[in-house]
């Protein structure tokens, strides 16, 4: 937000506007602001004799991202750009930047920032792809920040996480198969197996000692930023900080692993940066110093994945990616696990350059399953929920098992109990992960597991569990619990179909709230992928392990990139992005026979040999018209397209729009429908898109941009919105606990909210909502970004709430569309 302050003497008295309005926020920067605003009604009042004042004279303040508490002065750390440009950023507007004048300006800006604020520390610098620092200053010392002179904007310090969903299992060679199926094994045959290509992994670290990783590694290894040292390994279990991580090894394993594994790009180099400490979390800071840093060390491609809940494309990770870009760096990242809802794409798969990566389950059979009891009863709601293998699943039927309930299926529950060769009985809930409660029964000795809903409704379904896994809806779950030691059980498993490769459930989709472009860029295998991990133990260095997540399926398309730039080392960024686009096979979701969306698959799942093998680029790959808004009537918006034509004779491609459903009838689309490119060449071509939003009903219709040539058809997915949209009016929401039964609450809100409210209910045993207690707070007319309350404990009519456990959900709302969001912590009343 930009704010703009002005003064203006009216009857002899001062009066302020921030915006021409008030809000909560701007009355807290009214107050914190008064010293700084006593400055300038003396210099636009009391000028020198014979000169008039300057009644409408109006400062504007430095851009602030995110709300922070201003009346706080607890300590917070940001993010500061400067108006001065970036090495990077002032090298692509033509002009002149160097290290020292850069530093002269940051230095002008930290002075005037210690000389304006009571106490404050800058900690890391930026000036390649970032211009500016990171800060430590008192929340309510930062309208004093926004007025310094050189400072453009201020960004929250966000926490950034790895974007794994689920926990490791065995391993297998079988079971490695994600980089042969996109054909990573036919591109080696081609001779490009990733090798003088430089691939920075910023993560967790990487166990740079690990037999199929030590030879993609170098004298330099990269950096640790956690740490501030030059060893980049992951972190150790007993690390007094916390949790031990794998993440970054596994990650670094599917690009480039070279040995009983092989990762896409197996003779790639590696460089490891690690930006998120014990239990894989870190922060925006270190985050853009890495990203800084592996473009200085001359990375040809860097893999983040990583990230937040924000759907935003305007925070430092961003630009740092952008500026990445556009210095030639491949920059690859995870889209977030946040799915299946539109609009849970989170920061920096928001990026506007980079490749931001969605995740697929590479095709896998179907079975039928039948669970029947010794006393005759049948269980309709039997279904196979998840395996470690099709052998293990079959060897379940023709057999009598005995049942042993285990409750949430917790080690703790396991203990003291018989399961080996039994079956066990567990309940879903308790915030135990289905594949935790599957390698719980495992490890017990069970050859099976059956699951029952704790709730209504159905449950998903989980490849790569460690035992045979049958679930039960909540109703035959109780009817088998009430038996549980008098019966047995036995299964008819039966092959069904095979299902092709399909778009996971947890992926993030897009769209990108503000830009409305469409992300994912592209998809990627990201269930249950097999690859390397550390051991800790150099007596035994070979640890592999399973995962899921958008961030297994990121680093397949950074060493398909790698794979990319061996066999064409002129190209640039924006040839590799396109390549990898254009050729995406798409998708077919199973449920409705059609193609997945445009912001659920992007343009589908990389091929890396048929992006060798392209003779056209279309870049970009894909694209947004924008908003179009009803009163406007008939709008028009106008983009352009670059065609490259890679081959050795000249092209003639046939352009043509098609927009499905209803949008056809009113939208006119003027382009050249037939263009002459050269061999080697590239040709714009600009489009003309009129829409009539008056005809059209809220919401974002989806189209292509069809290129044709020689009986070949690149598929470039856009879409169009019209009227209000429906993006989620929250998407972040929790507490920090104060003391005393005194509390932070924050939100991250998208637009701003008209509302918002805190709801409060009581916490069950499973975790989930109990009873609804009353509202914890309200809040109107809120500006974009997060939003910070104090809160004491007690509702809003004033009553304590009792000693006990509860959890939050925040609701708000903008114009016609609302939506509540659960904190997913349990709050405890003392």
């Amino acid at each position: 937000m930009v704010l703009k302050v002005e003064s203006r003497i009216f009857a002899g008295f001062h009066e302020i506007y921030i915006n021409g309005e008030w809000d909560d926020l701007k009355q807290k920067l009214y107050a914190a602001l008064m010293p700084l605003l006593v400055l300038v009604l003396v210099f636009s009042t009391f000028q020198s004799s014979g000169v008039s004042a300057n009644s409408n004279k109006a400062v504007e303040l430095a851009t602030l991202q995110g709300d922070f508490d201003l009346s706080s002065s607890k300590a917070v750390k940001v993010i500061v750009e400067l108006q001065e440009e970036s090495i990077v950023e002032a090298k692509h507007n033509g002009k002149k930047q160097s290290k020292q004048n850069l530093k002269n300006a940051r230095d002008k800006v930290k002075k005037e920032v210690s000389q304006r604020t009571s106490k404050s520390k800058v900690e890391r610098e930026y000036e390649h792809v970032f211009s500016g620092f990171s800060l430590e200053i008192p929340a309510n010392e930062i309208p004093s920040l926004l007025a310094t002179p050189g400072v453009k904007a201020v960004y929250p310090n966000v926490e950034y996480t790895t974007t794994e969903v689920l926990t490791n299992e065995e391993f297998s060679p079988a079971m490695f198969d994600s980089a042969p199926f996109i054909g990573s094994n036919d591109a080696w045959d081609l001779g490009f197996t990733g090798e003088g290509v430089t691939v920075a992994v910023i993560d967790t670290g990487v166990d740079y000692t690990h037999p199929d990783l030590a030879p993609n590694f170098g004298v330099y290894l990269g950096w640790d930023f956690v740490d501030n040292d030059a060893d980049p390994q992951e972190t150790p279990p007993g690390d007094p900080r916390g949790a031990a991580t794998t993440h970054g090894t596994h990650v670094a394993g599917t690009v480039a692993a070279n040995g009983q594994i092989k990762g896409v790009a197996p003779d790639a180099t590696l460089l490891a940066y690690r930006v998120l400490g014990p239990g894989g979390s870190g922060s925006t800071e270190n985050v853009v110093a890495a990203i800084e840093r592996a473009v200085l060390d001359g990375a040809d491609i860097m893999n983040l994945s990583l990230g937040n809940s924000l759907n935003s494309p305007d925070w430092a990770t961003s630009i740092a990616l952008d500026q990445a870009m556009a210095e030639g760096v491949v920059a690859v990242t995870s889209n977030g696990n946040a799915g299946p809802n539109n609009w849970t794409v989170g920061s920096p798969g928001t990026s506007r350059e980079a490749i931001s990566v969605g995740a697929t389950q590479l095709p896998y059979n179907v079975f039928t399953a039948t669970t029947t009891s010794s006393d005759g009863a049948s269980y309709a709601s039997s279904a196979v929920q998840g395996f470690p293998s099709e052998d293990e699943l079959l060897s379940l039927n023709g057999q009598d098992f005995e049942l042993v309930d285990v409750g949430f299926g917790s080690p703790q529950e396991f203990a003291g109990k018989d399961v080996e060769g039994k079956i066990a009985l567990i309940s879903r809930g308790a915030g135990i992960a289905f594949v935790d409660k599957a390698t719980a029964a495992k490890n017990a000795g069970a050859v099976g597991a059956i699951i029952y809903n704790n709730v209504a409704g159905v449950m998903p379904n989980v490849p790569g569990m460690d035992v045979p896994t049958i679930m039960l809806n909540q109703a035959d779950g109780q009817a088998l619990l009430a038996k549980v030691n008098d019966v047995t059980v036995s299964f008819d498993i039966a092959f069904s179909e095979r299902v092709g490769e399909t778009m996971a459930d947890f992926s993030s989709r897009g769209p990108v709230i503000d830009t409305w472009m469409i992300k994912p860029d592209v998809s990627a295998p990201g269930v249950n992928i097999v690859s390397t991990v550390p051991t800790f133990n150099p007596d035994a260095p070979h640890g592999y392990g399973a995962k899921q997540g958008t961030s297994m399926a990121s680093p397949h398309v950074a060493g398909a990139a790698a794979v990319i730039l061996q066999a064409n080392p002129d190209w640039g960024v924006y040839e590799v992005k396109s390549a990898l686009m254009n050729t995406a096979e798409k998708l077919i979701n199973p449920a409705t026979g059609a193609e997945y969306p445009h912001n659920t698959q992007g343009t589908g799942s990389i091929r890396v040999v048929d992006a060798l093998q392209a003779e056209t680029l279309v870049n970009p790959g894909s694209y947004s018209f924008g908003v179009f808004e009803k009163t406007k009537g008939k709008q028009v918006e106008r983009q352009q397209f670059e065609i490259t034509n890679l081959s050795n004779k000249e092209k003639r491609y046939n352009i043509q729009f098609e927009f499905k459903n209803e949008v056809s009838k009113h939208v006119k689309v003027t382009t050249s429908n037939n263009t002459k490119v050269k061999p080697g060449k590239s040709q714009n071509v600009n489009v003309n898109v009129q829409v009539d939003a008056s005809k059209l009903s809220d919401g974002y219709y989806e189209g292509h941009l069809l290129i044709s040539e020689g009986g070949k058809t690149i598929q470039v997915p856009t879409i169009l919105f019209v009227g209000e949209l429906d993006y989620p009016r929250v998407t972040t929401a929790g507490f920090v606990v104060l003391g005393d039964n005194n509390f932070e609450l924050y939100s991250y809100l998208p637009g701003g909210a008209d509302e918002l409210e805190f709801w409060i209910y009581t916490a069950t045993a499973s975790g989930d909502l109990g009873t609804y207690v009353g509202d914890a707070l309200y809040d109107s007319n809120l500006g974009k970004g997060y939003n910070y309350h104090n809160w004491d404990g007690k509702l809003v009519d004033g009553r304590a709430l009792p000693a006990g456990n509860y959890r939050l959900a925040v609701y708000a709302k903008k114009g016609n569309f609302d939506r509540a969001i659960l904190a997913t912590d349990v709050l405890t009343i003392r």
